[in-house]
């Protein structure tokens, strides 16, 4: 039996956020470039559903394209760190989360930071829940302040 819509679409959703992660991760400590990553890391993975590499290759090309934009972004509002201070996991999973927040602003805000803090648990550490919480919850509110004021 195939779980209620809704149930799917936030499983299909959760596996391509930690997809685009593990991409944006591979990114950074591997020092290559989005067409690198992009065949090497799905060629390793392996049958994924289109839906979940679609959306996982949207995140993941947003934050990419947008990666200054992005990094400025989390530098701002993650007061006293510099991105290279960061753990690799944390800033990663920040900046796809905040590419998310960039490229689909119908996703609502609480979604997007409860999605990237499920995926903190997960890969991070208890610190870095708090940490991620707090960068996402400043950056979501100056970016709807932004589209509100339009």
């Amino acid at each position: 039996m195939r779980p209620s819509p809704h149930v799917w679409l936030m499983g299909t959703r959760r596996k391509s956020r930690e997809l685009a992660l593990q991409m944006l991760f591979q990114s950074d400590m591997g020092k290559q470039n989005a067409d690198q990553v992009r065949l090497t890391f799905w060629r390793e993975q392996g049958s994924t559903s289109p839906d979940v590499r679609g959306f996982a290759d949207d995140l993941f090309r947003v934050a990419t394209d947008r990666n200054a934009e992005i990094d400025e972004l989390i530098e701002r509002h993650a007061e006293h760190w510099r991105m290279e201070r960061m753990a690799a996991v944390d800033r990663n999973l920040l900046r796809g989360a905040v590419a998310e927040l960039l490229a689909y602003p119908d996703t609502p805000r609480a979604v997007v930071i409860n999605e990237a803090l499920e995926i903190a648990r997960k890969f991070s550490t208890p610190e870095s829940v708090h940490f991620v919480n707090g960068v996402l919850d400043s950056i979501g509110k100056e970016l709807e302040t932004k589209i509100s004021s339009k």
